[in-house]
């Protein structure tokens, strides 16, 4: 019987669902407590996950839901760099 390949689940900080992996965009936070997006899900740091919903998108930034996930402040450009970085994934 063949191995069937587990798929890593994540939950998305703005609708609380759980998702593949694959289907989100990572955000983390770095030891230098830099605070960026990931593209290759692989960077080293702390990360918490968002889906590509549009709403999961405004709930990010309307309830400063990194502020929480990181337990620090997070600038607005951030923000507009995740929703800048969705954008350009839809695009291609």
């Amino acid at each position: 019987m063949p191995k069937t390949k587990k798929i890593p689940m994540r939950m998305c900080i703005a609708c609380r669902e759980m998702k593949p992996k694959a289907d989100m965009q990572r955000v983390v936070k770095n030891a230098d407590g830099d605070i960026y997006a990931d593209p290759t899900g692989k960077a080293p740091g702390r990360g918490a996950y968002i889906c590509n919903d549009p709403e999961c998108l405004k709930k990010l930034t309307g309830k400063k839901l990194l502020h929480k996930a990181f337990s620090t402040n997070v600038s607005e450009d951030v923000y507009q760099r995740i929703e800048e970085e969705n954008l350009d994934e839809k695009q291609n």
